[in-house]
């Protein structure tokens, strides 16, 4: 999916809400803990409830590749099942040089027909190339995160007083170009949007921890917003397990709609849509 396809999705949903589907056996409702494949079953459930209310599916590839050649399979016949206009993002974190990162952009961009794929740039400019070479593919990079962690090493400063998470997407978005790379911008660090904004005005970002994690969709958008939305917000627990019983579903459906509706207003206030 090209950049003026997903915005053209922004503006006709009224939404730039990401589902993450980081799909937990021992979370899902035990029911379907008896069928063949309880992974997909549960995914296909909330993909039918959402997929009006969203942009964009992550899977997190960890909850799938766990389970060996079951769950790779789970994962290909859920991206398989999102509907072509819905952007898929492949949340596997990958990093690594010369060939090795061109298999692993043959793996999400080819074998699984992913849009976009996370991927960790410490290694430098070699680990992320490879994935700016398929058409109509786009890097999604760790640039600020919400962890506990990112204080270990994402603030710290060069002898010129600049952090080392400005340092990245200062290369990073030298590299490739808005049409290609987004960056991951972590939603409890409202203010650390506004900063990443500055350096990087025209890149799309993927903010997660809104929801559960406890981000505002008011800061983010306040902080990160450009002229074409510029955001991908994604919530996760809190729509696929907001309810573990037979509902979960329709529950699932409530609390998209419920993140949709809000983002509308967020729309139309900035005269997006």
């Amino acid at each position: 999916m090209n950049r003026q396809e997903l915005i053209q999705q922004i503006k006709e949903k009224k939404s730039f809400l990401c589902v993450g589907l980081d799909t937990d056996l021992t979370k899902i409702p035990k029911h379907l803990l008896e069928t063949e494949d309880p992974i997909f079953e549960f995914n296909k459930a909330i993909i039918d409830a959402t997929k009006d209310f969203c942009v964009a599916y992550k899977p997190n590839i960890a909850f799938y590749e766990c389970y060996g050649p079951k769950g790779w399979e789970s994962l290909k016949k859920t991206l398989d099942y999102i509907p072509k206009n819905i952007f898929t993002i492949a949340d596997a974190k990958r990093g690594d040089i010369g060939n090795t990162s061109t298999y692993y952009a043959k793996t999400f961009f080819d074998y699984l027909n992913c849009d976009s794929v996370t991927i960790a740039a410490y290694m430098g400019e070699d680990s992320v190339k490879p994935f700016l070479e398929f058409e109509n593919k786009w890097a999604i990079v760790l640039a600020l995160t919400s962890n506990e962690g990112a204080n270990d090493f994402q603030f710290l400063k060069d002898s010129e007083g600049n952090e080392f998470y400005k340092n990245v997407l200062k290369k990073v978005s030298s590299w490739g170009t808005p049409n290609n790379t987004m960056f991951v911008v972590g939603a409890t660090r409202a203010e650390g949007i506004g900063e990443v904004r500055k350096l990087v005005p025209q890149h799309f970002f993927l903010v997660p921890g809104v929801g559960a994690q406890g981000g505002s969709l008011t800061d983010v958008s306040n902080f990160g917003w450009n002229k074409d939305c510029g955001l991908l917000v994604n919530s996760s627990r809190g729509i696929i397990y907001a309810s573990s019983e037979n509902d979960f579903a329709d529950k699932a459906r409530f609390e998209a709609q419920k993140i949709q509706q809000e983002m509308e207003e967020i729309l139309i206030s900035k005269k997006f849509i």
